[in-house]
């Protein structure tokens, strides 16, 4: 979808032609990566052309959806193959079968009450290893003389789920390589998108090789608001000072176990957000192909330390609508005023 035009716009995206070769590059010297999240093939031209420096977030469970039955380890190779050649010798960061809540399958149904706490993500791949095992399989296949693969395991909620979810992946591993395939150990992480996962993320750092923080669904459940109803929509604030300081904590305590962290959600997608989580520590911000060259335009306009005074002015706020007028008014003196309206991720 297209962001939606409002006044200045037109002049702003003049001036993103010519970011593409150029790096996400403060006016002091700090460099932030700029990384995309992809669903379909089709996203992999436009986020190259944007200046993408690899994939923050593969939404694996996209080819799923198209489909009237489970994918076989074959088709599911194919697909994530021309993922990882497309980005190579970029990482693409391969998030594993995130079904359930608003993302159904409809030859696998799962009718529940309350279906964003119930049975998705991980709960789901690890209560059928046999699912789990060939996606994985097939990533691994797909990244044979690429070397660029990550696997991402969503929804966690506990380090038992880590550890059955590796012993998993060593043994596709093994299955692999005893039947001939030249498989390298890919790097693993864990996605923080619910509370009790904001405060293991240290036992987490220390199990995996990166940390990426869901904030869609971290905000969804910090608030207890379902963005997807227009009755509490309205409540649904990344800005909230509750949001702010657990995205502050989290990558605080990665960072105590030497673990990168990325987040790939909307905040990540908006000027705004992007250089409040550079100034937290995040050393890669993921989104839309749509939003990141207005991303890069606002880090390139900013100094890290200017970023971080304005961090430390927002973060001890405790109301809404003074951090978003703060944080507009600060564009604005640094001449970004064209980008203080969201614009509706693709």
């Amino acid at each position: 979808m297209l962001s939606r035009y409002y006044p200045g716009e037109n002049e702003v995206n003049a001036g993103l032609e010519g970011l593409k070769e150029l790096p996400a590059e403060t006016t002091d010297g700090y460099r932030m990566p700029l990384w995309v999240n992809t669903g379909l093939i089709t996203d992999v031209a436009r986020s190259l052309d944007r200046g993408a420096e690899g994939i923050g977030l593969y939404r694996t469970e996209i080819p799923f959806m198209i489909r009237d039955f489970f994918p076989s380890e074959q088709d599911q190779m194919e697909t994530y193959r021309k993922q990882l050649e497309a980005f190579a010798p970029r990482p693409v960061t391969m998030r594993t079968l995130d079904i359930g809540g608003d993302k159904p399958l409809p030859y696998f149904p799962i009718e529940e009450d309350n279906p964003f706490l119930g049975w998705r993500g991980i709960r789901v791949t690890l209560d059928h290893p046999e699912i789990f095992l060939v996606q994985i399989r097939a990533m691994l296949r797909a990244a044979e003389g690429l070397n660029n693969l990550r696997i991402m395991l969503p929804m966690v909620t506990s380090v038992h789920e880590v550890d059955e979810s590796t012993k998993l992946i060593a043994q596709a591993v093994e299955e692999l390589r005893e039947e001939g395939h030249v498989i390298n150990q890919p790097l693993i992480g864990v996605m923080v998108e619910v509370p009790a996962a904001v405060y293991q993320v240290r036992r987490f750092a220390r199990r995996v090789d990166f940390i990426s923080v869901g904030s869609n669904d971290l905000t969804q459940y910090l608030l207890a608001v379902d963005r997807n109803n227009p009755r509490v929509a309205s409540l649904y604030v990344p800005y909230h000072p509750a949001v702010l300081k657990a995205l502050q904590f989290i990558v605080h305590e990665a960072h105590k176990e030497n673990v990168s962290v990325s987040i790939c959600g909307e905040m990540a997608a908006d000027p705004g957000g992007a250089i409040l989580l550079m100034a937290m520590g995040y050393d890669v911000l993921s989104m839309n192909a749509t939003n990141l060259p207005k991303v890069k335009f606002a880090l390139r306009g900013i100094s890290f330390d200017r970023a971080r005074e304005l961090l430390n002015q927002i973060i001890v706020m405790d109301d809404v609508d003074k951090i978003h007028m703060t944080l507009r008014n600060a564009l604005k003196e640094l001449g970004l005023g064209q980008l203080t309206r969201p614009t509706i991720p693709d």
